[in-house]
């Protein structure tokens, strides 16, 4: 087990950045999930009472902070901005140090009202927590970067919902993630005119987020940052594309620092390469769908750079704008490629098959998950499955590539996917008879796929 390590950064930006708390009192603590796996990478972890008082009484860790804190931020919601918004139904419980060194936070979902809960009941849904669960398991599998799902109680509470039958099961969430920071944290800071903030926010974004240490130099640490940020973003972007994944509501307040997707609520994994498919059934012009997914990551990202122009030179951030989009297509390359479980001879060998796959999937009625499933399990691409050219031009690009080993999981039938069908079908037996079999096996099975798209890396083919 990884040694526990303390750290909480946090509290060296000072209290304008955000409120302690303290977090409800629940009268249960049902653990539903508790992510033992990561518990352990980070030197947490006990028996049923140790994670019921830290992740559901939330007792403070040792060495961390005394209290949550719910942090202060503004942001754009579907475009239109709102000062009127902070961490409403959570906070920042700890801060800790992996074995590589990152900070890592735990942060709450459902954890009680704070000063920024407005009209909320600062509560979370059981089935909403079950949902998340399942959205981070999956992504993980698939290498996005995510916050890690790290404890579900259920609270014994019963909730009032306009979304679900009410009423309905509460639940507390905590999470695991690369910082706490978003766009809208800088936002609510440039919307009071804080440069003196934005710069001290800079500097703890670069060395506790980016592990760089900052310079004298205001201005060039904003440059350096936001460079850091728009390459994180677009790896971001793509990897969403990859997934065949659309977060539903990628708002500025959404969008964190360091790159890492959270906060999973209307998710939806699309079955085909349909730019138009929504998530959420309030995103009615389709803001967020499917394909504007890197529009929407890239404009959450220029009021970025608006707030840090405050204290850096506008042009260096208007050229790093500029260039996103060359970001994000390199990093979709490199993303599709990396699902194939191929290496390329060379850079324009990998823009090829990129290429080729977009061919296969847009327009075609196949399902994302079950054609990356056959061809990285080396399946027959001639089969009736895949007729037409563009299947043919791609297993001639790869017919010769280096491939990952093979894994028992690439042998199975059936691609491990995670469609809104299966996931209602999880949670019927839940909310019916208490039954949680069909939710641990699918964790399981999306274990067992991740641990397949881990495997080693393929030695580089001849000539490459």
């Amino acid at each position: 087990m990884t040694d526990y390590r303390p750290d909480p950064q946090i509290s060296s930006l000072g209290d304008e950045f955000y409120d302690a708390v303290e977090p409800a009192a629940f009268p249960a603590a049902i653990p539903r999930f508790l992510n033992r796996r990561w518990a352990e990478r980070i030197g947490l972890g006990g028996d049923e009472a140790w994670w019921e008082a830290h992740f559901c009484r939330f007792e403070p860790l040792p060495g961390n902070l005394p209290r949550p804190l719910a942090l202060r931020y503004h942001g754009h919601q579907f475009r239109v901005y709102n000062p009127d918004i902070g961490d409403g139904r959570g906070f920042l419980f700890a801060q800790t140090r992996d074995s590589e060194g990152r900070l890592l936070d735990l942060g709450t979902k459902g954890s009680g009202q704070t000063p920024w809960s407005r009209f909320g009941d600062g509560r979370l849904t059981l089935k909403g927590g079950v949902r998340e669960v399942l959205a981070t398991e999956m992504l993980e599998a698939l290498g996005v970067n995510t916050s890690k799902s790290f404890a579900l109680f259920e609270t014994g509470e019963s909730l009032v919902r306009g979304d679900e039958p009410s009423p309905t099961r509460s639940a507390v969430l905590t999470r695991l993630g690369h910082g706490h920071v978003r766009i809208g944290s800088f936002q609510r800071l440039a919307y009071h005119s804080d440069a003196d903030s934005i710069a001290r926010l800079t500097r703890y974004c670069l060395k506790q987020l980016y592990g760089e240490e900052p310079v004298a130099d205001d201005a060039e640490n904003v440059a350096r940052l936001f460079q850091k940020v728009a390459i994180a973003t677009a790896k971001l972007a793509a990897s969403y594309l990859a997934a065949g994944f659309v977060h539903g509501v990628l708002n500025s307040d959404n969008i964190a620092i360091s790159g890492e997707s959270f906060d999973y609520g209307p998710w939806r994994f699309t079955p085909r390469w349909e730019p138009g498919f929504t998530a959420a059934y309030f995103d009615e012009t389709g803001l967020y769908a499917f394909g504007r997914q890197p529009e929407a990551i890239h404009w959450d990202l220029a009021q970025l750079a608006g707030c840090l122009a405050l204290v850096g030179e506008a042009q260096p951030l208007a050229a790093e704008l500029q260039e996103w989009g060359g970001d994000f297509g390199d990093a979709l390359i490199d993303a599709l490629v990396a699902r194939l479980g191929v290496v390329p001879r060379d850079d324009a060998h990998g823009q090829q098959i990129a290429a080729a796959v977009l061919a296969c999937l847009e327009g075609q009625p196949v399902a994302i998950d079950r054609f990356f499933f056959d061809w990285r399990g080396g399946r027959d691409p001639g089969a009736e499955r895949y007729p037409g050219e563009p299947f043919r031009h791609l297993a001639a690009l790869t017919g010769e590539v280096a491939r990952a080993p093979a894994d028992p999981y690439w042998a199975e039938e059936q691609p491990c996917s995670l469609g809104i069908e299966e996931v209602e079908a999880i949670w019927a037996p839940i909310a019916e008879h208490d039954d949680w079999s069909r939710f641990e096996a699918k964790i399981a099975a999306i274990r067992r796929m991740g641990d397949a798209m881990r495997s080693p890396e393929p030695e580089a083919s001849a000539g490459g």
